[in-house]
């Protein structure tokens, strides 16, 4: 009985998520995304980079592929001191592109620091792309994301990211249907008032006099005096918000990335995201009245349920009802599972996994909870990218840009 306001708690978020969102997506119809086709603004692509390898060749591949007028977009690299061959992997990409500018930090910056020095760099582009250095973005996405810009007041658009190495092992076909319900169902609350809380660097575009006026706050962001670089996504998005601006988030711009395919590299990355959700969550609690009341009880209910959660996985340790709780994750996961093999039945086979393969996320999720969100309680100040190993790190062996051929060039698909 003393566990029922969690309860309450999962029952609010639960419906926000899974309900509310979805059933306001419908009512609001053709009304729930607007587009402008005439808008055609000068556009400059801004890239991170970091350790990435051969990657980064890809990634800049596909964006030279755009559909998108060549005219008005540029192409910017920014690498943060890369101890592999990650430069040269990106100026083998721009050869013969004049568009593409290939920028060097003179010492490591962290990717927000990074890509404000892009933005600085792009002084006559309009919109600002961010885009992951490990992605290879869809043919038509930047298109797709300008075409949302339909009021002066549009900040941001964002796009999704499917899991290119979604067959490889079980985690990373579990991770596809997580990715799958959270881009598919749990960003249409925030959608339906245009006040989307987490814009994904992996592919958002931005005005850029909107950065530029939230630079400070950007270069100026710390926990007890040591500068933070992770969760600058959901940072620069919750920002963008709280300066009354709108932020937008669409299906219809999209790229591709591949996902943790070991527990160790899902832990970190869960690891990392929980310590960005904390941070945010918890720093958003003072302008949080401001935002929609819906989205402000969904906000405080999620920030409420994410501290609660370990204490409910602890307590049912505690008092050995543990295997109640897992009964219950699956038989919640193995409905969401059914669910998205019901919505993706008419994909062909190499585009979707088995319904039961999110299965494992029901052991995972109570574990993550329990042990996670504590540690990053503890380890808010971490100062690292997190993503490629420290800047102290020895380089990974990469292949050589010579030896590239031309089966290597992207097409903005996933292979």
């Amino acid at each position: 009985m003393e566990l029922f306001p969690i309860h309450l708690l999962f029952i609010v978020v639960l419906t926000n998520r899974y309900i509310l969102g979805p059933f306001l997506r419908r009512l609001k119809g053709k009304r729930f995304e607007r587009v402008d086709d005439t808008y055609r603004p000068r556009v400059a692509i801004v890239v991170p980079l970091f350790n990435e390898g051969e990657g980064i060749f890809h990634t800049v591949r596909a964006l030279l592929a755009q559909d998108y007028p060549r005219e008005l977009l540029e192409i910017i690299v920014v690498d943060d001191c890369s101890r592999d061959d990650s430069v040269a992997w990106a100026n083998k990409a721009a050869e013969g592109h004049p568009n593409v500018r290939v920028m060097s930090n003179p010492e490591n910056l962290g990717k927000r620091k990074g890509i404000n020095r892009g933005v600085k760099a792009a002084v006559d582009a309009e919109i600002i792309v961010s885009v992951d250095s490990d992605v290879v973005v869809d043919r038509s996405a930047v298109r797709q994301l300008i075409r949302r810009f339909v009021h002066p007041n549009v900040a941001a658009v964002g796009g999704r990211t499917f899991v290119s190495n979604r067959h490889q092992n079980w985690m990373t076909r579990m991770i596809e249907i997580k990715f799958h319900f959270a881009q598919q169902w749990l960003k249409d609350l925030e959608r339906s008032f245009r006040q989307v809380m987490c814009l994904s660097g992996c592919l958002t575009a931005y005005r850029r006099h909107v950065l530029l006026q939230l630079e400070p706050i950007l270069e100026a962001r710390a926990i007890a005096g040591v500068p933070i670089k992770y969760g600058e996504d959901r940072f620069l998005t919750r920002q963008i918000v709280k300066h009354d601006y709108e932020t937008v988030y669409t299906l219809d711009a999209f790229c591709f990335t591949a996902a943790p395919s070991t527990l160790a590299g899902y832990f970190s990355q869960q690891l990392r995201w929980r310590r960005s959700n904390l941070v945010d969550l918890l720093s958003g609690l003072s302008h949080a009245w401001r935002l929609h009341p819906v989205i402000t009880v969904h906000y405080v209910s999620q920030l409420a349920l994410l501290l609660a959660y370990p204490v409910v996985i602890v307590h049912n340790l505690l008092t050995g009802e543990f295997w109640d709780i897992l009964a219950f994750h699956f038989l919640v996961i193995g409905l969401l599972g059914f669910i998205y093999r019901m919505e993706t039945r008419h994909l062909p086979e190499d585009r979707r996994v088995p319904g039961a393969s999110f299965l494992p996320m029901a052991l995972l999720m109570p574990v993550t909870y329990a042990l996670f969100t504590p540690l990053a309680l503890l380890t808010l100040d971490s100062g690292s990218w997190e993503t490629r190993g420290s800047p102290t790190a020895a380089p990974a062996p990469a292949a050589s840009p010579a030896k590239l051929t031309s089966s290597t060039t992207s097409e903005g698909t996933p292979s």
